[in-house]
């Protein structure tokens, strides 16, 4: 069973139970951290303008993710909200630096707005139109990503992120959540994303059918296989047409 074999993994999923999918966003339609380095670096322009010292002390992205990190452990209540911890750590950098804590605000949403311009993986297109005409979406993320800022809201009936909901995957409540929107159990639901812990396991663990998308090689670890891996959103709309 490997990544590259899509035919041979769809004989374990149970297409006729599929009458709604939940889709991750980041790393699913869009390679995330291009994303990132790009909407870091614009911040840092903007401190280069606006809190200059800040700017100097962050030059190496590197340290700001390592505030961000350090505010994740001193900050537990923030772990389901990426939004809260990364203004939390710019303002953690301006103070370091002795620049006004309040810039955080304008700081993250310049970071923010550009963490919204995503470049969707050249099968996401495609997919989302595919899968969109057949079964109801919903978006089920961690991330901060926003549907509308993004361009991908039409395909979606109703997104879940860890933010808006207090909890996000692994954690079954916000799996079971996105089956109830559309009026659903979550045995009729297929959940596709490519993190094997939060995505698959957690799917699994929530009663879901899931799919493994992993656009390297890497192999499949530890406990319950899903039902389907897939090399990409292509091969997902192959399986589920029943063609693979």
């Amino acid at each position: 069973m490997t990544s590259a074999d899509p035919a041979r993994v769809a004989q374990l999923l149970d297409v006729r139970r599929i009458q709604g999918i939940s889709l991750d966003l980041d790393d699913t339609l869009w390679p995330i951290w291009p994303t990132i380095e790009r909407a870091e670096a614009v911040l840092h322009g903007w401190l280069q303008a606006h809190a200059p010292r800040t700017a100097a002390l962050v030059t190496d992205p590197q340290v700001l993710r390592e505030l961000r990190e350090a505010t994740a452990r001193e900050r537990s209540d923030l772990a389901h909200d990426l939004a809260a911890l990364r203004r939390e750590s710019i303002r953690g950098a301006l103070q370091r630096a002795g620049d006004d804590p309040a810039l955080a605000e304008p700081a993250f949403e310049v970071f923010f707005a550009e963490r919204q311009r995503v470049t969707l993986y050249e099968d996401a297109l495609p997919a989302l139109r595919w899968l969109s005409e057949r079964y109801p979406l919903v978006a089920v993320s961690n991330g901060n990503a926003d549907l509308e800022r993004t361009g991908v809201a039409r395909w979606f009936r109703i997104g879940f992120s860890a933010k808006s909901f207090g909890s996000g995957k692994p954690h079954a409540p916000i799996f079971r959540a996105a089956a109830a929107s559309i009026g659903l159990l979550p045995r009729d639901m297929l959940h596709v994303g490519d993190d094997a812990g939060l995505d698959v396991a957690g799917a699994l663990n929530a009663g879901m059918q899931a799919a493994w998308l992993v656009r390297d090689h890497r192999p499949w670890g530890e406990g319950p296989r899903p039902q389907l891996i897939v090399p990409n959103l292509q091969a997902l709309c192959t399986a589920l047409d029943g063609s693979a």
